[in-house]
């Protein structure tokens, strides 16, 4: 059975840091490390003590974690970036938050005897023989130590207590691989010998000068030696104790948003009837009004878990090629049932939050076909806009009039250009985008037209089809992007002050043009009335883009099992890296990398010299075996990446990359290893150094063909539109929602089936929520009779993974029994 971690954190914002620069101020930006490896830095906030970031990720890790740490650093432009506190969260404490962590929680301070990090690899046997008892130590090795010297590596040596006795290893120095495989003997009569005591194993960082720094231990019961007198294994270090406080707030505090999915897959084979009744209910629904799991599914589904089931139906149906289909059904039902054509899909139910995800998971790279070139042209301008009166700071303008200081009429009609021309360069990219969007969209936006104006033939609701699709295309696809770009990874970082009030006046004029400029004049910003004439304008184009984005051959999109949620041909992610150079002779290391342009799709990656370079270089995405990170002592830069492939001879060879941040460096891990995730021969383990000078940097083996000394995190992604789909994972979710809303299921079977033992002749109808004309009668018997017949099989499909489940984890806390864990 495997394990799935899924891991979300949101980083809302902070208040009352303390000032760390001269000004009184500090400039706070927050670090976000799992098991001391970063995986997020925020933007920098600048001059402020109560900053607000709202950045949010996702982080899938079938491994697990230990801990969760956030970091808050004060940045300076000159020398290092002061610490101000930390938050550290176990996985325990995670996990017993079971709708997650929402809350503010104050910063800790800093001791270096708990950032303590790595493993070490040991061998422990206990001797007893009648004239004597003595302890056997083999200390093998350590790895993903925590650099104490300046140079980015340690000098550690491993020490062993029991009491009063102690022995110690050699010291290795500049290295946080250290490989001993070194014996040390204690001799427990002299100590007397005791089941109740503890082994205590720590590992030091040698320091010529000064004390030595502390790396970590491991500390083992005596007792689980007297059971088990051979104890051997990789062991995390731990930190010298739990001396965490939190300053009594003075550090200031953090928002946090945490949420922790631990989920046991079982094998495919377990969820098939699951999948089998998902199908089922798309590919031969009788009538729209019949019962099916999938209805009873959203019956179930509370409003904060809809848009996660949502999304994971999308990735279901699109793993079945049935993605179509689905949306169809679930729009034809919501359709169906709304007889007031101006509440059409306004609330969040499945069908609506199903076709958001659906768009995300298809259409986010034509998003940025689209949007990518004037979101960055408006984030390079800075331009001071605003329309609002009552907002206008003449102090933040003085460079649109040569006279002095600008006029509110010159600042609105300033303004007002500047829009025109955003909105203008927005709606041509869109219109003119036809032959970009995904076929898929295009087959669904044409079936939502059709049964929208089945339903709502009448000459007064014509516009009714028109706004179905670009309340979908324009109000919850395009504007939110334009709104907060860095949230559809449009930019790297949030928009600043100026920028971010243009984007969200861009963002309610493409609202006004979604809404085909019929609520033009009724709202209370009557200050936006200057954008009204473009917006009609825009109008008319607006419905001949989408009737020509309908005008598609529903027969076009092939409707068969996808396993990913792009096209081979589709560039995934593309921009500047650095690469090194490995041939030729090189006066200092960091020297030898050279910038290149990359482009990343599910079969290559390639590179040449600019975007515009005809000749490209590639490497096969099938002949990637790791995809890691590198040490900085390696190369002595910053943020750099391995790729790791093997050629057709088992030959393995490294392409090392650099980026320009730490966010960067994730995004290009995360979307390499997302693209090789199904490859075979993935390396268990990899070196994070660099082989320089007849030795690798990292555990100064020599061999250049030597076993790697760090495991790879190759399964390690970033939760976004690009996941690749999980069958068994996406079923997983599914049936965890349906197992805990089975007693809903359950009683409202069991009251139906009352009711038809009560008054099993009763021909009582129930009208079945339609238009007036058009209404049909069922008899309630009959529409009960089926209700009981899809909870059943429903019920049972539950019933059966929940057994299989509970077999699966007793044979692993069986198995767990029978080995003797010190930790």
């Amino acid at each position: 059975m495997a394990k799935n971690t899924s891991l979300y954190f949101r980083i809302v914002e902070g208040r009352n840091l303390p000032a760390k620069d001269v000004s009184g101020t500090s400039d706070p930006y927050c670090i976000v490390k799992v098991d001391n490896e970063v995986v997020a830095r925020t933007a920098t906030i600048w001059k402020n003590l109560n900053p607000f970031w709202g950045e949010e990720y996702t982080l899938h890790m079938p491994m697990g974690f230990h801990t969760l740490t956030f970091y808050v650093m004060d940045e300076d432009t000159i020398g290092h970036d002061d610490v101000i506190g930390k938050i550290s969260l176990s996985k325990e404490v995670i996990a017993n938050q079971s709708k997650g962590l929402d809350n503010w929680l104050n910063l800790t301070r800093v001791d270096p005897d708990e950032e303590v990090q790595g493993e070490i690899h040991v061998a422990l046997e206990l001797h007893r023989e009648a004239q004597r008892t003595w302890l056997q130590c083999r200390v093998i090795e350590a790895r993903d130590l925590a650099p104490r010297d300046i140079t980015g590596t340690s000098d550690p040596f491993t020490r062993i207590l029991y009491n009063n006795l102690s022995a110690e290893t050699s010291i290795i120095k500049k290295t946080r691989f250290p490989h001993w495989d070194e014996t040390l003997e204690l001799c427990l009569d002299e100590a007397g010998e005791s089941e109740l005591g503890s082994v205590t194993l720590e590992v030091w960082d040698w320091d010529m000068v000064g004390k030595n720094d502390f790396l970590g231990k491991v500390e083992i019961p005596m007792s689980c030696l007297y059971r088990t007198p051979l104890l051997q294994g990789w062991f995390r270090l731990l930190p010298l104790g739990n001396s965490e406080d939190d300053a009594g707030g003075k550090l200031g505090a953090l928002r946090l948003k945490v949420r922790l999915a631990e989920e046991r897959i079982l094998p495919s084979l377990y969820y098939q009837p699951l999948i089998d009744l998902l199908v089922e209910a798309v590919i031969s629904p009788a009538e729209v009004d019949d019962l099916t799991p999938l209805t009873l599914l959203e019956e179930v589904t509370t409003v904060e878990s809809r848009q996660d089931i949502a999304m994971t139906l999308v990735k279901i149906y699109l793993g079945q090629g049935l993605v179509v289909p689905f949306l169809d059904y679930l729009n034809t039902r919501e359709v169906h049932h709304t007889t007031d054509p101006n509440t059409l899909f306004r609330s969040n139910s499945l069908a609506s939050k199903a076709m958001e995800q659906f768009m995300k998971a298809v259409g986010m790279i034509y998003l940025h076909e689209v949007l990518k070139p004037i979101i960055n042209h408006i984030f390079e301008e800075k331009k001071y806009i605003e329309l609002d009166p009552c907002k206008i700071d003449l102090n933040r303008c003085r460079r649109i009039s040569f006279k002095g200081t600008a006029s509110e009429a010159e600042v609105r009609d300033s303004s007002v250009g500047m829009l025109q021309m955003y909105l203008t360069t927005i709606m041509e990219a869109i219109v003119n985008s036809v032959s970009q969007c995904p076929l898929a969209m295009r087959v669904v936006f044409k079936q939502l037209h059709k049964r929208v104006e089945e339903q709502f033939p009448e000459p007064e609701n014509e516009d009714v089809k028109y706004l179905a699709i670009s309340g979908f295309f324009f109000l919850r696809f395009f504007a939110p992007a334009i709104l907060t770009p860095k949230l559809f990874h449009l930019r790297d970082h949030h928009a600043d002050t100026r920028t971010s009030r243009t984007l969200l006046l861009l963002a309610k004029a493409l609202q006004s043009v979604g809404n085909l400029g019929l609520q033009l004049g009724h709202g209370k910003e009557q200050w936006m009335a200057p954008l009204h004439p473009i917006i009609l304008c825009s109008v008319a184009s607006i419905k001949d883009f989408l009737d020509k984005l309908i005008d598609v051959d529903h027969d076009a999109v092939c409707e068969v099992p996808q396993r990913a949620a792009y096209s081979p041909s589709v560039t995934i992610r593309e921009g500047f890296l650095q690469k090194h150079k490995a041939d030729g002779p090189q006066l200092l290391k960091r020297f030898a990398f050279k910038k290149r342009y990359f482009w990343l799709s599910s079969e290559t990656l390639s590179y040449a010299k600019t975007p515009e370079w005809q000749t490209r270089s590639s490497i096969t995405i099938q002949s990637v075996c790791a995809v890691e990170r590198v040490d900085e002592n390696a190369f002595q830069v910053q943020n750099a990446m391995q790729v790791v492939t093997q050629d057709p001879e088992g030959q393995l060879n490294t392409m090392y990359l650099q980026c320009k941040n730490v966010n960067e460096l994730n995004q290009w891990l995360s979307a390499i290893r997302k693209a090789s995730i199904y490859n075979e021969h993935m390396l268990p383990s990899f070196h994070p150094g660099a082989h320089h000078g007849n030795k690798w940097t990292c555990c100064l083996q020599a061999d250049r063909t030597a076993l790697g000394c760090s495991r790879t995190h190759s399964a390690v992604t970033l939760g976004d539109w690009s996941d690749p789909l999980d069958p068994d994972a996406e079923a997983q979710t599914i049936y965890k929602e349906l197992l805990q809303g089975k007693d809903k299921i359950r009683n409202r079977k069991q009251y139906l089936e009352r009711q038809e033992t009560e008054a099993p002749e009763q021909e009582e109808t129930v009208v079945e929520p339609n238009k007036p004309s058009d209404r049909v009668e069922v008899p309630m018997l009959e529409r009960s009779e089926r209700f009981c017949a899809v909870a059943s099989r429903l019920l049972n499909v539950v019933l059966d993974l929940e057994r299989a489940h509970t077999s699966f984890q007793r044979k692993e806390r069986e198995e767990a029994n029978s080995l003797i864990l010190p930790q």
